[in-house]
């Protein structure tokens, strides 16, 4: 099924299995969302649990707060991911903090959920890649799923999860199709997982990257080169076992991320893989990202998004040290 269907029943089972599960969002009712990703919810389980919102992201993150307070778990829409920064304030130095304001005497379950990202024909505000500012906050966990299956289980538990969590959907994936396993989640939460096995050079990414690197993986493969693809699944906390044991077998290392490189996930990576496998490595660590400048006119996308093509002249770079 896709992603988006994924999404959808996982919101659904989530629903269901507790009553205090409540939808928030902008025309996340009627319509079921710019993406269809909450069609029919609110036909199913009512204005009282999928309640459609003003323009006021502010307000539905504090709103969500004080729900929270109450006992109850709010899933968030926010519509496009530029949109989120008018609710950036309630995020960060409200939601982020009153857990350890309290000293874990309350609880902030909550599930924030964010469409992000390019390769979709859009504008600016509607395609953009903001998980860094979240992942830098304490108190906050990011996490991004890049499969249907990880779709599915990913957001039943976030929903479950008593600390506030970004949910980052890569909305260019919304309609990618792949199996889901409605019988028990691959694996933890805050946990990467190695997508392919490769010997020559390990390739890192999340979200909508995860695909690229498959692409980039299958057409080095006929060039006699060996990529093992780690896709990252959690943003904060990042698991690093799997990236740094890859790392050590294959003493290569190129993160990829449609964010800019400036002070981000990948920079992050790339630091804390020269901190732990200095020694493993056999080349310099390479970033691919967007370019630093505010994401450009629809018809510039592709030159300024990460592609296969970028990430194999990466790989081609480490491989010559």
């Amino acid at each position: 099924m896709p992603m988006a269907k994924a999404l959808n029943l996982g919101l659904r089972h989530a629903m269901e299995d507790d009553a205090k599960v409540l939808q928030m969002g902008e025309d996340i009712g009627d319509l079921g969302g710019v993406f269809r990703v909450t069609e029919h919810l609110k036909r199913d389980f009512g204005p009282r649990r999928v309640i459609d919102t003003p323009l006021a992201e502010a307000g539905i993150i504090g709103t969500a707060i004080g729900l929270a307070l109450r006992g109850y778990r709010s899933v968030c829409e926010i519509q496009f991911d530029g949109f989120i920064f008018p609710g950036f304030d309630q995020i960060t130095t409200q939601l982020a903090k009153i857990r350890n304001r309290h000293e874990g005497g309350v609880t902030m379950p909550i599930v924030i959920r964010v469409p992000y990202g390019g390769h979709i024909g859009s504008i600016e505000h509607h395609s953009e890649s903001p998980e860094a500012y979240f992942a830098h906050t304490p108190g906050l966990r990011v996490v991004s799923p890049s499969t249907p299956n990880d779709a599915y289980w990913m957001i039943r538990q976030s929903i479950a999860s008593n600390d506030p969590i970004l949910f980052m959907e890569p909305k260019s994936r919304y309609w990618q199709k792949g199996e889901v396993n409605f019988d028990e989640p691959l694996a933890p939460l805050h946990t990467s997982r190695v997508a392919r096995v490769g010997t020559d050079v390990t390739v890192v990414g999340h979200g909508a990257m995860t695909s690229l690197l498959l692409q980039a993986a299958a057409l080095a493969e006929t060039e006699g080169v060996s990529l093992e693809v780690v896709d990252l699944r959690s943003i904060a906390p990042i698991d690093y076992e799997p990236i740094i044991e890859s790392v050590r077998k294959t003493g290569r290392l190129v993160v990829a991320q449609e964010a800019h490189g400036n002070v981000s996930v990948g920079a992050e990576i790339a630091a804390t893989v020269a901190e732990r496998a200095f020694y493993s490595l056999e080349a310099p660590v390479l970033r691919v990202s967007a370019f630093d400048v505010p994401f450009p006119p629809s018809k510039l996308e592709s030159i300024f998004l990460p592609d296969v093509d970028r990430i194999l002249e990466s790989v081609d770079r480490v491989l010559e040290y």
